[in-house]
């Protein structure tokens, strides 16, 4: 078996790049059209990763025709930086991935519930085998075993902490601020939950879910905001934070501009943490706009990564024993396979062996 991962991340795209590959395929379709045994589609706000097995080798074209869409060859398909990892160095990949090592944010905890639901998600279609289920199971035992035995997740590890953390810089003290988060999902939780932290008292959600605004609302202690009318406030608000799963801008300059008439002097900062954004860039060129996309909460995210660098090689130690082990655990299985003639059965699955 050939176990691999394809992708791009924000080391080697930006969000432009990366937002053309989102939403466009499953790990069903993967597996399907690709041709692959197994296969795990792993999407976030920095990720688009495919963690594959196959009988043979799998061209790392073949499975990025899965995730853009496109039949041919267009330029930006050619331009696109993915990368490719296999055998073990998938596994120190992924490991990594569920750890938080490799976000933006090193530490952060979202990419662990990111990996568990999309887990769970190709699962529940048939697209995880044995395989891929033993890899991903030890890849969030490690997971809990560097968060638990590390300082990793010290300071601000997610990346709406660093949102939250950028409008601190803007405005100062936060109390006075307006705040409109849109969007109802985990990361505006965290966001939202980021901003009361920082003494934000008006705060306001909205999304397309009126009662799901107003569950996070009671949560929080916000107010919800009816979807339909979420525009009309930013003729109030000062910071308007966005994380929907919209494939397509809700924001734009034309839509933005009536509201700014009202709005002389006072400026609107826009934090778009979502990908596919949710604000078109055009928005930041209007007067008195000031647009940050998830990747210019990089240089943020940066200065406090010199916090935990100390804590980075604790865990990379522990993830290269669980490679180790890992990998040593297929080949007891596999040795005890060629050795078990009383269970025919075990020769169709090397991992059942393993656990003999």
């Amino acid at each position: 078996m050939n176990l691999f991962c394809i992708g791009l991340s924000h080391h080697t795209a930006n969000v432009a790049a990366r937002e053309q590959f989102a939403g466009n395929a499953t790990a069903e379709s993967i597996a399907r059209e690709a041709g692959c045994a197994e296969a795990l589609l792993l999407t976030t706000c920095n990720r688009v990763e495919v963690y594959a097995v196959s009988e043979k080798r799998i061209s790392t074209d073949e499975v990025t025709r899965c995730l853009t869409g496109k039949t041919s060859d267009g330029p930006e398909y050619c331009a696109a930086p993915f990368y490719r990892y296999e055998d073990n160095k998938c596994v120190q990949h992924l490991f990594r991935v569920a750890s938080g090592l490799d976000s933006m944010v090193v530490g952060e905890s979202e990419i662990f519930g990111q990996a568990k639901k999309a887990y769970e998600s190709a699962r529940t279609s048939g697209a995880v085998g044995p395989y891929l289920h033993r890899l991903f199971q030890r890849a969030f035992r490690v997971a809990k075993q560097v968060r638990t035995h590390t300082e990793i997740a010290r300071g601000a590890v997610s990346v709406g902490s660093v949102a939250v953390e950028l409008a601190q810089r803007i405005f100062g003290k936060l109390g006075d601020c307006k705040v409109l988060v849109l969007g109802a999902g985990e990361t505006s939780e965290r966001t939202a939950r980021a901003l009361l932290s920082r003494g934000v008292k008006d705060l306001r959600i909205s999304n397309r879910s009126l009662d799901r605004a107003h569950e996070l609302a009671r949560t929080v202690g916000g107010r919800a905001v009816p979807f339909d009318d979420w525009v009309t406030q930013c003729r109030d608000i000062d910071i308007l934070l966005t994380s929907t799963a919209s494939e397509t801008p809700l924001l734009t300059s034309k839509t933005l501009t009536p509201m700014l008439w009202d709005r002389v002097d006072r400026p609107l900062f826009v934090i778009d943490i979502a990908v596919p954004r949710n604000v078109d860039p055009s928005v930041n060129e209007l007067e008195g706009v000031y647009l940050y996309d998830i990747d210019s909460i990089r240089s943020v995210a940066e200065q406090s990564l010199a916090l935990r660098r100390q804590q980075m090689a604790a865990a990379e130690a522990i993830i290269a024993d669980h490679v180790a082990e890992f990998f040593d655990s297929i080949s007891r299985g596999l040795n005890r396979l060629s050795q078990a003639t009383e269970h025919p059965s075990l020769a169709e699955n090397p991992l059942r062996a393993s656990e003999l």
